[in-house]
């Protein structure tokens, strides 16, 4: 925005630096002598002390002032509000501060129309930005807008926060929003070329971490903005060959987000960290061999371990299942509460992931477990055990000790029946097991 906050030649401009470079006993006697000041502003800018300690995080002056009743939505000439000023700063102390002192998060400004949220994902505070959606969960505005409505807030453009995240590049923004409710697909007004979605304001951006992100939560690659244009060909406008490589439509489709976990109720963050890692892994396989300019290419099956091999015969029952019974290839990481059998997140994925979900279609039935068939109402983290018998949470799946586990294990329960099914098979095809590694972003394709 490139505003200053200096302060202008007037009498109260030894206030106003005193706040600005934090001094708080300074700005304590000025408050007791002419106590009027707390209400003065600015000269051009018309900014408040408040706004000044937001902006440069002077978390004790702002308390301070605002324990003197200083109004927490006081404007400024742009009716910005101290806690836009702070968001647009990163200052999370006082914007943590701000929201536990009342300020509304809904106040609109009057250059863009837009909020807190706006400047948070703008400027890519995250942490800024997850305690303003944390404040709306629990504030009136969940009631009076709808906490959906609040996270898809617009500006005076048509720009919601997704959108200005994904244009500046802010993967981890992008990422919050998403997880929050943002809508993938939606289109702008007047921001970017009428009609952007996130994925072509991304395109434009060149941010490889955003697409992928976008991708996986089903952005659409063949979605047209008000001009027709794809977000494929709004990447080869702005020269990013390798952003293009992976939204070229002819290229292979990436794994979506499964729509039926989502109905899973209070998925454990952990469980679904780990099922996020797995599906990014997927993807970025096909990122390898699509930035490779390379035919997408299946990996080669893991043949299933023969009784012979695996030690069936001296392994008793009642063993820990350690390797997963279905595509005997990865560690057990997710289970399933209720009837206690483990799976690798792989596999739990592929249960959901058999092609991308279509929304006018798509079954709002959570999936079952594989062994049991019981509906699948909580995943948690797997426990295992360890060499000396304790047990442990997984935590680092790709630990070399966990590699080791890849071992003979007791695959009697259900295994048989479940191998029948497609959805292994489907999952491997569409995004490959194994880590994979992550194209650099500024990794450049060769071009015909």
């Amino acid at each position: 925005m490139g505003q200053g906050l200096s302060c202008g030649a007037s009498q109260e401009n030894g206030l106003f630096s005193a706040v600005q470079v934090g001094d708080f006993q300074t700005v304590e006697v000025f408050l007791k002598t002419e106590p009027h000041l707390l209400h003065h502003t600015t000269v051009y800018d018309r900014h408040s002390a408040l706004h000044i300690a937001a902006a440069n995080g002077k978390i004790e002056i702002l308390s301070m002032l605002l324990e003197k009743s200083m109004n927490p939505d006081a404007l400024n000439r742009h009716k910005q509000t101290p806690l836009m000023l702070a968001a647009m700063h990163g200052k999370i102390s006082c914007v943590k501060k701000l929201i536990e002192a009342g300020a509304n998060i809904l106040k609109f400004d009057s250059l863009h129309g837009r909020t807190c949220l706006h400047y948070a994902a703008y400027y890519g505070h995250s942490d800024c930005l997850q305690a303003i959606l944390s404040a709306a969960q629990s504030s009136p505005v969940a009631v009076s807008w709808g906490y959906a409505r609040f996270v898809n807030i617009r500006d005076a453009r048509g720009a919601t926060p997704l959108h200005l995240a994904a244009r500046q590049r802010r993967p981890e923004c992008v990422h919050i929003l998403l997880d929050n409710g943002a809508l993938v697909c939606a289109s702008t007004g007047g921001y970017g070329c009428p009609g952007s979605t996130p994925l072509h304001l991304a395109a434009r951006g060149g941010s490889l971490d955003c697409i992928r992100k976008l991708l996986a939560w089903g952005a659409d690659r063949l979605q047209r903005d008000a001009s027709g244009r794809i977000p494929y060909v709004v990447a080869l406008k702005h020269k990013h060959g390798d952003c293009a490589a992976l939204l070229n439509p002819s290229s292979a489709e990436p794994l979506v987000w499964p729509a039926p976990l989502k109905f899973i109720s209070e998925l454990n963050e952990e469980a679904k960290s780990l099922l996020e890692q797995a599906l990014m892994e997927a993807n970025r396989e096909r990122e390898r061999n699509i930035l490779k300019g390379t035919a997408f290419s299946l990996p080669s099956p893991s043949p299933s371990p023969s009784r012979s091999d695996s030690g069936l015969d001296s392994i008793s029952e009642t063993s820990d299942t350690e390797v997963c019974c279905i595509c005997f290839e990865q560690i057990c990481t997710i289970e399933v509460q209720d009837c206690g059998h483990q799976m690798c997140a792989q596999c739990t994925l592929a249960l959901c992931c058999h092609n991308k979900p279509n929304p006018t279609t798509a079954s709002l039935t959570p999936p079952v477990c594989p062994f049991c068939r019981s509906t699948i109402v909580q995943l948690v983290v797997a426990k295992i055990k360890s060499y000396d018998d304790a047990d442990h949470d997984i935590t680092d799946v790709s630990s070399p000790k966990l590699r080791k586990l890849r071992k003979s294990r007791n695959f009697s329960e259900g295994s048989s029946s479940f191998k029948s099914l497609s959805a292994v098979g489907s999952f491997s095809k569409m995004g490959g097991r194994g880590s994979g590694r992550v194209a650099a972003e500024n990794e450049s394709i060769d071009k015909p």
